[in-house]
This record gives C-alpha cells, structure tokens and sequence, in this order.
C-alpha cells in the first residue's frame, strides 16, 4: 500500500459516504471526489495526515451537469505524490465552505473564483475583490463559458479598491503601481509607525491577460505552450514544460527519453539565467551595484548560448507536447559545457565576495522575517521557503523529464530572511551547472517528439508541477473538444510567496521593503496599458489597447 492508498484508506474510514469516488491515472496522482458539505473537514485532514495545499481550480461544468466544480489539490513531498480533491456546487447557487482560516494559502484561490465564477465561500476572512477590476460588472463571471473570451464591458467612474483598515496611529505609505522600486505594476498600501511596517494591504491583477480563458475557447492544444512561454518572462520553457506534461498525463503520452533530457537542459539553463537576474536585482535593491553589474555581465553569456541554441535570447519555442521541437548536436553541447565553466569560475568570485560582506549582512540579515512554521502556513514555494528551513523542491519531491536520473543537492537554510534567501540561490546556480554537465553526459541518442496518431480523449484531467527558479509552478489540464484544453489553471510560485509578504514585511523598516518584496523575486503580467504626459501641457490621457497596436506596427 502506497502513501496515497493510506491517505484514501483513513479518508474513507473517517468520512464514509461523504467520499464519493475516487481514481488514480498513474501511481503518484490521487482524484478523490467529495460532497461538499465535507470540503473544510476533509481538506484540514488531508494537512494533517502531512499534504501541502498547491492551489484551487474553479471550472465551469454548468452545460454539462449544472454543476460549478472545485479542486483543492496537495503535494505530498516525501512521498512524490499529488491528491486532488474535487468536488462541485450548483451553478445557480455555489455556496461551499472556506477552509482558508485552516489553510491560509487558499486564500487566493477561493477569492480569484469568486470573481471569475460567481462562487461564494462561507467564512472567507477576506472575500475582496482579486482579480476583476474595480469597475467590473457584478454579474459577469469571466471564467464561465457563456462569457466572450473577448468581452470588455463599459467602464465605470468613481469605482476604487477599498484598502484595509489602517491601524490605529499609522499612516498609509502607498507603493505602485507604478514605483521606482517595482519592476512590474503592483500596488501596496503600506500601513506606517514612523519608519516602522504594521500593516499592508496589495491590489494587484490590475494586467490580468486572461490567457486561461484565451486558451480554453481559441487556441490548439501545441499551439498554447508558445503562450504559456509568455506567462513570464523569465520562466518560458518552465511554463511551456509545465503545461505539455499536464496535457500528456492527461492524454498518457509518453515522451522520448532524450526530450525528456533536453528539456532539463533547458529547464536549467533558464534557472542560470534567472538567478545571475535577481541576483543583480537584490544587490542593486540594497545600492550594491557592483554586484549588479557583475552579475549581469556572467549573465550575458547565459543569454548567448541561448540564442546559440533556440535562436532567441531565452529559451523559447523548445517545448511542445509530446518532447521538443529541435535537438542539439555535439557542436552544441561542447559550446554549453565551456560556457558553464567559465559562468562557474565567475559567479564563484561573486559567492566569496558576498558571503562575508558585512554591509550585506547589515541589508539582509534578519530582515523579511518569517519562521519556518508561517511558512509552512502559507504554503510558500522555492527559495523563499527553503531560505525557512522547508526542504521542498519538485525536482525531487515529484521528478519529472529526467530529473530522478540526476544528482543533484537542494540547498536549504534556516535563517528565515532574506539573507538565507540569497544564499540558496546562489548555491543552486552551482547545483544548475552540475546537473547541465550530467545532461550531456547521460544524454541518450534517439527520437526527440512522440507523434500524436489519434486525438486526445475529452475530460481527462492532468497536472503538473516544474520547479522554476522562484519555486514550484503548477498546471492543471482538463481536455476537451476542438484539440484544446475544457480547463487549463496556472499557478505561478508568486502566487503562494506574495501572500505572505505582509507577514514578511510586518516589523521591519520602511526603507527594507523594496529588498523584501523582492527578495520572493515577484512575477505580474506586462502592463496592456500606458498613461501618456503632454510634458508641455500637463494633460494626460489613458491610451487603449487599440491605439497602442496601432502606433507599434509603425502607423502615427
């Protein structure tokens, strides 16, 4: 008996009828369907017997049984093993309980649903708007499938985010969405005691680009990892492989073994890149700048060879359903193990400067605060938690490609901040390198792409977890008809990580915000829109999409 078979045995014994059904696709995936009336009692169980809440899925099923479905999915690390626990609300009344009083990390989970599905949770402690607009209508639900992928209702006037209540003798410190110490828009109200943090309240998805919703109603199954590449930018080949393992679980595809090498290759070469970026970005946060400009100089070469091998500066348009698209010859893998060598030599020059620089220490250590058990709590992913004493990574905890035929070491602190943050990912850059040098070693000879001779089956479900650089990512895939997707849900490592960024941030000094937010290194869509300045005049004006297309295919 398995880890799953256990769980699914002390479910059933305790709960009886109340579990409906259950399935398992492949050894380390667990369906269970549930009444609803069970969800929080049972959820609670589930952490308890040891699963890490992932993430929520709301999908629209009212066309076939009137039904609004619910999946609250668990990892359950040290057993390489995945429960989905499903279970469903009538669409014309979706009422089901909260649990995120219990598990505070569904907590945007449940709320996103509430905007995108009209689903309503009882005892919710902050059932506030997510990711809809101020301004957007109250009875349109942009997840469910009578509403227009394109569909852009009128604007209202006058509609504002209400913040939180700020503290009593605080004053509110506003931070975005447009900021010099933010990359991306974002908004934080950042409640204030003279200098130090008591509060904040964030409104975000203010660039939401519906790519879900685009993917469910226009897009073919191998046309949607070039978009998915697009989710971040950083992360292209983690989303692109993260979704096609989901469909391919989905539809029991297997993939050749040298795909499944070379998209580790990728995967790490992408992980390089996206730990010299921070890197440099952390420093300059806390004005060490040459750290900055060093780091983005090793970087450098890591975005050459990428364009060596993909023909873009990152590592996109590799990773489809079924392997990869091009394969690398022995010119090419020669080139990547001299590039290593050299990043190697360099970043270990960076390691040995940092890792005794007091001023450093001054700026991170101790700073971004968070125990090992909040973290836990808040279900966070990636450095961020093993900076916290977490020993996760999906690399290990739910192999996938090749990764259970590698070696490899996942670097863990426990000094609970930001420094612990920056020396793990540091650590992991050497970590990347050793498992690229294995990659071309191990590399198997063959075919790169498994050719699809029937259809893929409607409503199967899949899921997926990749470690990208920030932490762990997950797909979930529903077939359908047309060739794509019925349901595909993104969860991104930002997602858990920024909701602990109050708790991050409660104590410290205002001035250390900008290395504590982006200590979790956050990730929010590209700006679809600008505010334009008459520097003569004074006046502005929103520009709309339309009119940015047209000036950027050259027109004026």
């Amino acid at each position: 008996m398995n880890s799953l078979e256990r769980v699914l045995k002390v479910l059933k014994d305790k709960y009886g009828k109340s579990i409906v059904s259950s399935e398992s696709p492949a050894a380390s995936r667990l369906f269970v369907d549930i009444q609803v009336d069970k969800v929080k009692d049972i959820s609670n169980e589930i952490v308890a017997l040891g699963g890490r809440y992932l993430v929520g899925i709301g999908h629209d099923n009212i066309a076939r049984d009137g039904n609004i479905g619910m999946i609250h999915t668990f990892g359950f690390d040290k057993e390489n093993s995945i429960l989905l626990l499903r279970t469903a609300v009538p669409g014309d009344n979706p009422v089901m309980d909260s649990i995120t009083n219990d598990i505070p990390g569904a907590g945007w989970s449940e709320r996103e649903f509430i905007d995108l599905l009209g689903m309503k949770f009882t005892g919710h402690p902050k059932p506030k708007k997510l990711v809809t607009a101020d301004d957007w209508p109250t009875d349109i639900y942009p997840l469910r499938k009578e509403v227009p992928y394109n569909l852009v209702p009128p604007s209202a006037e006058d509609v504002a985010y209400q913040l939180d209540e700020c503290p009593e003798g605080c004053s509110i410190v506003p931070v975005g969405p447009f900021h010099t110490a933010l990359h991306e828009p974002e908004h934080f109200a950042v409640y204030v005691d003279g200098e130090t943090i008591k509060g904040c309240d964030y409104r975000g998805f203010m660039t939401h680009r519906g790519i879900e919703k685009l993917c469910e109603s226009q897009v073919s199954y191998n046309e949607i990892p070039f978009i998915a590449e697009r989710i971040c930018g950083i992360c292209g080949s983690v989303h692109a492989t993260a979704y096609s393992q989901a469909v391919e679980m989905a539809a029991g595809i297997v993939i050749p073994k040298r795909a499944e090498y070379l998209r580790v290759m990728f995967l790490e070469l992408e992980r390089l890149h996206s730990h010299l970026l921070w890197l440099g970005v952390a420093g300059h946060l806390i004005g060490f700048d040459t750290v900055f400009m060093q780091a983005w100089r090793i970087r450098e070469q890591i975005m050459w060879l990428s364009e060596r091998i993909t023909g873009n500066r990152k590592t996109y348009g590799m990773v489809i359903v079924g392997g990869v698209r091009r394969d690398i010859d022995k010119e090419t893998t020669d080139d990547i193990l001299k590039v290593i060598k050299k990043v190697e030599e360099e970043v270990n020059i960076i390691y040995k400067s940092i890792i005794g620089d007091s001023a450093v220490h001054k700026r991170t250590k101790g700073v971004g605060y968070l125990s090992k058990e909040e973290a836990i709590k808040w279900s966070l992913v990636g450095p961020v938690a093993r900076a916290r004493g977490v020993d996760i990574d999906a690399r290990r905890d739910h192999p996938y490609a090749a990764y259970s035929e590698l070696k490899f070491n996942v670097p863990v602190t426990d000094t609970c901040d930001v420094w612990g943050t920056l020396v793990v990912r540091m650590l992991e850059i050497f970590e990347s390198i050793s498992i690229m040098r294995q990659v071309v070693d191990k590399m198997p000879g063959g075919e790169t792409l498994t050719s699809l001779t029937e259809e893929i089956p409607p409503l199967k479900h899949g899921i997926s977890v990749v470690e990208a650089p920030r932490g762990e990512s997950v797909h979930f895939v529903i077939t359908g008809e047309e060739n794509r997707p019925d349901r595909w849900r993104v969860r991104a490592p930002t997602y858990p990580n920024l909701q602990a960024i109050p708790a991050m941030l409660l104590g410290d000094q205002f001035a250390d915000f900008p290395i504590i937010v982006g200590s979790i290194d956050p990730c929010f869509s590209c700006t679809d829109r600008v505010e334009v300045i008459n520097v003569a005049s004074g006046n502005n004006r929103i520009m709309s999409k339309s009119e940015l297309e047209f000036i950027s295919r050259g027109n004026k």
